[in-house]
C-alpha cells in the first residue's frame, strides 16, 4: 500500500522509487542516520483527470503502527492556522489509512478520535481508511479483539463506518466520495471498512498457511482483484479483451523499462546528511533580552480588563500582584512566563500552549484564560497586546501519547512557533514514550524531520510520592545525542524566560525538555529581578560568586539548589564554626544537554579546582542514585574535571520507585543528603 500511495497519490516516479529500493539514495534527499523506505514521508502533487492539483503531503511513520495518528491531525491542524479561515478554514484533508488489527487495539486510535471535535485539536474531519486484511500478522479476530467490527472504536465519536468489499472497485470509490462529501458537509470524521485480504505473508519471508490455513486456502483460489474487475468490464461492455490484454502489457512494459534503466545506472555511494548541528555562536550572539517598555506592556494586559468583566476576587490581588512585581523586584515563575509569551509574540511569532490544565495552570499559577466569575465568559490578555501574533492555550483531553503526538505534529508544520506541551505532572509523560522515542528524539536523524516542540514537565521533590515528584530526567538524557535536543533546568523565572525566547528565536530548531518548577513557583528566593530581563541571556551553568577559593564545590540543577543555599546560610548564623558551609561553593548547572563541559570546567578551574585548590568535588541531587542527572553527569561531565580530579554523588540511595510515598521519608531523605552535601 505504500508503494501505491507514493507513486499513484504522491506522484513518485516508478523510477525513484527502484532506484531507492537498488540503494541508490540520492545523496541531496538523504536523511540523517537514515529509515527503512517505507517509513520515509514524501511531499508530492496529485494530478487529476481534469488536470486539478493537490498538493499531497504523506508523513513520515515509525513502525510503531498508528502513533503516527496524531502527529498527522497536528500537522494538518497547523497548517490550517497558517491559512486562518476560521470555521470556513478546513480546506486541508487528513486521510489516515489504518490495519484493521490496529485500528481495533491501539490505544491512540480511540484517544485521536477522541481530539476531532476538541477546540484545540479540531481539523474540519479525518477520513480513516482500514485496510481490512482480517488478520493482524498471524493474529486472528478472535484474539485481537472484543467487538464485532475491527472499526466499532469508531462509533464514541458517531463517526459512520462504511463497509466496503475489496473486491469492487467501483463500490469503493462510491463509498469514498460519499465519505468525502459527508466530511466536507459536517466537518466530522468518517471510516472506511475496506473489507479484503493480504494475498502474501506479512513479509517476503513469512508463511502465512503456519497459522491461518484455512483462510489462505480459500485466498489461493482467489482471483486477483484485477482479473476479477477486467471481467466485470470486458462482460458489461466497457472494454474489450484486446484492450485489456494491452492496457497490462503496457503498463508492464513501462515498469520494466523504468526498472532496467534504474539496474544500468552507475550507482552512487550513499552519503548521510549528518543532524543540524547547534551554532552556540550564532545562539549566543541572539538578544533575548528585553526592554522595560515591553515589560510593562505585557504587565498592563494584565490589568486592563474588558468593561463589566468580573474577576473572582481569590484571583484578582494575584493580578494586581503581576503589576507590583516590576517595582519589588520580586518576579516569580508565572510573570516570568507571561514575560516570555508576551514578547515572543510582539516580536511576531505565534504561541501554542497546550496541556490538561495549562490555561488556569496545575498549581494556579498561570491564569492565562480568565473566566468572569458572573457569566462564564472567558478573556486571554495576551491576546490584548498591539500587532502581536496569535496566541493559542487550551486546555487538553486526558491524554499524553495523542496530546504530545499532536503538539509534536503542529511544531514540525510550523517552524515558526513557539509550540508547547505540557504534562500536569512531569512523570505523565511517561505515557506519550512512543512519542518521544519514535519522534521527538529521533524524527531529524531518521527522517530529516525538524520539530521546535517544547515539553513542560513540572519535576521536584517536595513529599508528595512517587507520581508526583520525579519527570524521570534519566529518560531524556539517554535519548540524547547529536546535539538532538536541549534538556535543561532552569532555577530561576528569568532563565526560564531566557531559555523560552531562545527557543522561539534560535534557528535551526531542536525540541526543548524544560523541567519545571512545583513549589519553587512562590518561592522569594527563587524569584528574580527586572534587570535579569532586560540585560542577560540564558546561562547554562550560574556560577556562585560568594566564594573564592572553595574547599568543595557542590554541582546541582533545580529545586535542590534552594535547600543547599538555605541550609548553607543556616550553618553560617550558627555559633560552631567547623560547622559553617560559608567555604562551600553551590554551582547550578541548568542546561543538562548539551552537556555545557567548558562552561563547567571554566568555573571550576576558577575556583583552583586542580591546580592547588580543592579537590572535593560532587554532584548533588534529590533524586535516587539510579535516577536523575547523576548516570549522565558521570558519564559525560565528569570529561571536563582536571587531571586527578573525581566527581562523587551525594543522593538518595539507588531505588526501583521515584520517590518515597510518605512525607516523613521523604523529609529525612532531604535533609541527610542536603547535609552530606555541606559536612565538613
Amino acid at each position: 500500500g505504500r508503494l501505491n500511495v507514493l507513486a499513484n497519490i504522491v506522484g513518485k516516479s516508478y523510477g525513484q522509487i527502484f532506484r531507492e529500493f537498488e540503494g541508490n539514495v540520492d545523496p541531496s534527499t538523504a536523511h540523517g542516520s537514515g529509515d527503512v523506505k517505507y517509513h520515509l514521508g514524501a511531499d508530492g502533487t496529485f494530478r487529476g483527470r481534469d488536470n486539478l492539483t493537490v498538493p499531497v503531503h504523506l508523513t513520515s511513520n515509525p513502525s510503531h503502527l498508528e502513533a503516527v495518528d496524531p502527529v498527522v491531525e497536528g500537522i494538518v491542524r497547523a497548517k490550517q492556522d497558517v491559512l486562518d479561515k476560521g470555521e470556513a478554514g478546513f480546506t486541508v484533508l487528513p486521510v489516515l489509512m489504518h490495519g484493521d488489527a490496529a485500528f481495533a487495539g491501539q490505544g491512540v486510535v480511540a484517544e485521536t478520535l477522541n481530539l476531532s471535535q476538541l477546540r484545540g485539536y479540531r481539523t474540519g474531519g479525518t477520513i480513516h481508511v482500514v485496510v481490512n486484511n482480517q488478520v493482524g500478522f498471524t493474529t486472528s479476530p478472535l484474539a485481537g479483539r472484543s467487538s464485532v467490527y475491527a472499526t466499532d472504536v469508531a462509533r464514541m465519536v458517531q463517526a459512520p463506518i462504511f463497509h466496503v468489499n475489496g473486491d469492487d472497485p467501483e463500490a469503493c470509490v462510491r463509498v469514498a466520495r460519499l465519505a468525502f462529501d459527508f466530511r466536507q458537509t459536517f466537518n466530522k470524521d468518517v471510516v472506511i471498512d475496506m473489507v479484503c485480504y493480504r494475498r502474501r505473508g506479512h513479509s517476503e519471508v513469512d508463511e502465512p498457511s503456519f497459522t491461518q490455513p484455512l483462510m489462505y486456502d480459500i485466498i489461493d483460489r482467489k482471483r486477483s482483484v484485477r482479473k476479477i474487475y477486467t471481467e466485470a468490464l470486458i462482460g458489461r461492455g466497457d472494454i474489450t479483451l484486446a484492450e485489456a490484454e494491452e492496457a497490462l502489457r503496457s503498463y508492464q512494459s513501462h515498469l520494466e523499462k523504468a526498472f532496467a534503466e534504474t539496474h544500468d545506472a552507475s550507482t552512487q555511494p550513499i552519503r548521510i546528511t549528518a543532524m543540524t548541528a547547534v551554532d552556540e555562536k550564532a545562539v549566543s550572539s541572539i538578544r533575548t533580552a528585553i526592554s522595560m517598555e515591553t515589560v510593562k506592556t505585557i504587565v498592563d494586559t494584565q490589568l486592563n480588563l474588558p468593561e463589566g468583566f468580573t474577576v473572582h476576587p481569590r484571583l484578582l490581588p494575584q493580578l494586581q500582584r503581576r503589576a507590583k512585581m516590576i517595582d519589588d523586584g520580586t518576579i516569580d515563575w508565572a510573570m516570568g512566563e507571561l514575560l516570555a509569551f508576551g514578547s515572543i509574540l510582539m516580536e511576531g511569532y505565534p504561541v501554542r500552549l497546550a496541556g490538561q490544565d495549562s490555561r488556569r495552570g496545575t498549581f494556579g499559577q498561570r491564569h492565562s484564560v480568565l473566566v468572569d466569575r458572573t457569566n462564564g465568559n472567558e478573556h486571554t490578555p495576551l491576546k490584548t497586546l498591539p500587532g502581536a501574533a496569535t496566541f493559542y492555550v487550551y486546555d487538553s483531553l486526558l491524554s499524553e501519547f495523542a496530546a504530545m503526538g499532536f503538539e509534536y505534529g503542529y511544531s514540525v508544520a510550523r517552524q515558526d512557533a513557539l509550540v508547547l506541551w505540557e504534562a500536569q505532572f512531569g512523570d505523565f509523560a511517561g505515557g506519550a514514550q512512543s512519542i518521544l522515542d519514535e519522534f521527538i528524539s529521533s524524527g531529524e536523524a531518521k527522517w530529516g524531520q525538524r520539530s521546535s516542540v517544547t515539553l513542560l514537565l513540572p519535576h521536584g521533590y517536595e513529599g508528595q510520592g512517587p507520581d508526583h515528584s520525579s519527570a524521570r530526567i534519566e529518560r531524556y538524557l539517554l535519548l540524547c545525542a547529536e546535539d538532538n535536543m536541549t534538556v535543561a533546568v532552569p532555577s530561576s523565572p528569568a532563565q526560564y524566560f531566557h531559555l523560552l525566547r531562545r527557543q522561539a528565536l534560535v534557528q535551526p530548531h531542536h525540541p526543548l525538555i524544560v523541567f519545571t518548577p512545583k513549589s519553587m513557583l512562590r518561592l522569594r528566593a527563587a524569584a528574580s529581578h527586572v534587570e535579569s530581563f532586560t540585560d542577560g541571556a540564558w546561562q547554562p551553568v550560574i556560577r556562585d560568586d560568594s566564594v573564592e577559593r572553595p574547599r568543595r564545590v557542590v554541582l546541582c540543577s533545580g529545586k535542590v539548589y534552594y535547600d543547599l543555599l538555605a541550609a548553607r546560610s543556616k550553618r553560617s548564623g550558627g555559633n560552631d564554626v567547623g560547622a559553617n558551609a560559608d567555604d562551600v561553593a553551590i554551582v547550578r548547572v541548568e542546561q543538562l544537554y548539551p552537556t555545557p563541559i567548558d562552561e563547567v570546567s571554566e568555573i571550576l578551574a576558577s575556583y583552583g579546582v586542580g591546580s592547588g585548590g580543592t579537590t572535593d568535588i560532587v554532584w548533588a541531587q534529590e533524586e535516587p542514585a539510579n535516577q536523575g542527572p547523576w548516570p549522565h553527569v558521570h558519564m559525560y561531565l565528569a570529561e571536563g574535571l582536571p587531571d586527578g580530579v573525581h566527581i562523587r554523588r551525594i543522593s538518595r540511595s539507588a531505588s526501583a520507585s521515584p520517590a518515597a510515598g510518605v512525607a516523613s521519608v521523604h523529609e529525612a531523605e532531604q535533609a541527610a543528603l542536603v547535609e552530606a552535601a555541606l559536612a565538613p
